[in-house]
């Protein structure tokens, strides 16, 4: 049986436990303070395991706070990052405290994320696509996408207007060198549907019909 053979405040606050002689984890105050740990008494495997797991979940939310402290997480998002550094159980519980304390909110997170997508001219597909990479729920990702796109009946197609203006900003030269299959290439690869590719295309050669050739 594994005995405490000593308690050490470290740097950040946290209690350092040591059994038999060597470090083993620390707990955070509350923690520790519900435990009624004590230096010299002997901790059954069990209890050693308990306290471990303990120790992992506050500091997953630890991380959590942390990471959430630098900007919005989606939740599936903050979830696969706290997997890289603890165990799914101990993420999981920690994304779910965030969420009850009102830190997360994937709705609001996706409009955010892809409000900022189209101004840097993203296309459809890539918003939605990134969307999904954060670990928003698809269903969410798809209304998000759809909402942000949405044109009255005076409007225009937002991602018509995405289109054209890479089209303005970043191949104009290859369509004035007569290059258009490649600049409608370069577009699909960015994820535009061939019927926006065709518009801002033909709208180009209409504008110049000097310089934008087949």
């Amino acid at each position: 049986m594994p005995r405490l053979t000593q308690i050490k405040e470290t740097k950040k606050g946290r209690m350092a436990l040591f059994l038999d002689g060597a470090f083993a984890f620390s707990l955070d105050e509350d923690t520790f303070a519900k435990a009624a740990l004590h230096e010299g008494e002997n901790l059954d495997t069990a209890r050693v395991e308990d306290l471990r797991k303990q120790s992992d979940t506050r500091r997953a939310l630890d991380k959590a706070m942390d990471y959430l402290s630098l900007r919005d997480h989606a939740a599936g998002e903050l979830y696969q990052k706290l997997c890289r550094k603890f165990d799914a159980p101990s993420a999981a519980w920690a994304v779910a405290r965030a969420g009850e304390l009102g830190l997360l909110d994937d709705a609001a997170f996706a409009r955010r994320r892809a409000a900022e997508l189209l101004r840097k001219r993203k296309s459809r597909r890539e918003i939605f696509t990134d969307l999904a990479a954060k670990g928003i729920d698809r269903d969410i990702a798809a209304q998000t996408v759809e909402a942000l796109y949405a044109v009255d009946d005076e409007g225009e197609d937002p991602e018509i207007t995405t289109a054209r203006a890479l089209v303005a900003r970043q191949y104009a030269a290859k369509l004035a060198a007569g290059k258009r299959e490649q600049v409608a290439a370069a577009l699909a690869r960015r994820g535009f549907s061939h019927g926006v590719i065709r518009a801002v295309l033909d709208e180009a050669a209409e504008d110049s019909p000097d310089l934008y050739q087949e």
